[in-house]
């Protein structure tokens, strides 16, 4: 299962090197997050908008709110990472410690910066809010980088590719093959996540939860037909040798790439970009990522 997931993905990277970085029928849902983007976002999980172009105007609005991001993180001794529980980027290890890709490297960048890192469970659908309300100080989750969220904060270059995939129970995967195929499924995706963006596009039945894990366990006990999670989660969680070997994926709905938010205006946006080139050039941004078995996902950093 991995191994065709890392197959995926690789086609993932390739279209992306290629081309460059809604409302579907509802049910109510079972468990309705809180989760609701300001009204000036206009969230598509799959913007294809490049990632360099998140920096225009920044300066500009840093000018106006007179208030440097750096100065204040650096001040108060800490970064608040916003994230949800997300294996292979966000999850807690043995110990209830927050690891994986992201965390391990929202903490490196925090240590570059001299604060400690410091991880907070948010609702996805609320992470610009909390941003702006500063409960928060960066949305480091394997974030897509859509027009909603290019629009509503700073953010980093893009660092790791991605897609939405289907997620169908094994013994069914058959029926499902392509795009066609889904229409008398009813789907479980995360509320405000470019799975819930890529359902409601193609206007099919879907039932918004809190994460993707639980997305998983819908479809696991059999309340819902379907889930739409993304692939680098599927290949940590999903197939042979995992805790749900009896799902499998079948369609891939998308490519797209992964970045880090900030405050909009904010100049930790472009601070972490240098972290990530002199990561990547170092070789500990590969290390971590093989670390979690998404090696394959890393973009180039330059």
């Amino acid at each position: 299962m991995k191994k065709l997931i890392a197959v995926m993905l690789a086609g993932v990277m390739t279209a992306a090197m290629v081309t460059g970085c809604g409302g579907g029928k509802t049910e109510t849902p079972a468990d309705a997050p809180a989760e609701t983007e300001a009204p000036a976002e206009d969230e598509t999980d799959q913007g294809d908008t490049p990632a360099e172009d998140s920096t225009v105007g920044a300066e500009d609005t840093e000018a106006a709110s007179g208030e440097s991001d750096l100065a204040y993180v650096k001040d108060k001794g800490t970064l608040v990472v916003g994230i949800t529980d997300f294996e292979p980027m966000d999850y807690k290890g043995e110990d209830g410690s927050w690891i994986g890709f992201d965390a391990d490297m929202a903490g490196a960048f925090a240590e570059s910066l001299g604060v400690e890192v410091e991880f907070v469970e948010i609702d996805w659908d609320n992470k610009i809010m909390e941003l702006e309300g500063k409960t928060i100080d960066c949305v480091w989750n394997g974030m897509t980088l859509t027009d909603e969220v290019l629009s509503s904060m700073e953010c980093s270059n893009a660092y790791c590719n991605n897609a939405q995939i289907v997620i169908v129970p094994a013994d069914k995967a058959d029926q499902y093959q392509d795009a066609d195929s889904l229409s008398d499924l009813n789907f479980a995706v995360e509320a405000g996540s470019a799975g819930e963006k890529e359902v409601s596009s193609l206007n099919l039945t879907y039932t918004p939860v809190k994460a993707q894990s639980d997305a998983l366990m819908e479809v696991a006990a059999g309340t819902s037909d379907a889930a739409v999670i993304d692939s680098l989660m599927a290949a940590a969680m999903v197939g042979e040798g995992t805790g749900y070997a009896d799902l499998t994926y079948t369609v891939q709905l998308n490519s797209e790439e992964y970045g880090v938010g900030f405050r909009r205006g904010s100049d930790l946006a472009e601070e972490l970009n240098k972290f990530f080139v002199a990561s990547y050039q170092d070789g500990s941004m590969l290390e971590s990522a093989e670390t979690y078995g998404v090696q394959a996902a890393v973009i180039e950093q330059k």
